[in-house]
This record gives structure tokens, C-alpha cells and sequence, in this order.
């Protein structure tokens, strides 16, 4: 993996777990008002799952698995 790439993969990777971070707060104050849409808060829920799949694959990329 190319420095460029990896510095670019980095950058991704912490946007992605900033905006994980912002969609549980919004999660969680949605919830808490109690008059929470179910069908806006399953949108977002299921938008956090693909985003932590998304860190999942880009740390696999940055941080192999090194059998010893």
C-alpha cells in the first residue's frame, strides 16, 4: 500500500468514526424525545451499521491481521 494511500484511508477512517460518533448522539436524542419517527430512526440506525462496516474494512486494510 502506497503512503498516499494509506494517509488517505486514515483521513477516511476518522471522518467515518466522526460521523458514527454524531449519528448515535442523533440516535439517542431522537429516541429520548420519545415522539421518535421509528421509520427515521431505523434509516439511521441502518446508515451507522454501513458506516461501521466501512471502518471495519478500512482498518482490515491499514491494520492486517499478522498470523505469527
Amino acid at each position: 500500500m502506497s503512503e498516499a494511500n494509506e494517509k488517505a484511508l486514515r483521513v477516511e477512517l476518522a471522518q467515518l468514526r466522526q460521523e458514527h460518533r454524531d449519528l448515535d448522539m442523533a440516535v439517542q436524542a431522537l429516541a429520548a424525545t420519545g415522539s421518535a419517527d421509528a421509520l427515521q430512526l431505523q434509516r439511521l440506525k441502518k446508515k451507522k451499521l454501513m458506516i461501521r462496516d466501512r471502518i471495519a474494512a478500512i482498518e482490515d486494510q491499514l491494520f492486517p491481521d499478522i498470523i505469527a
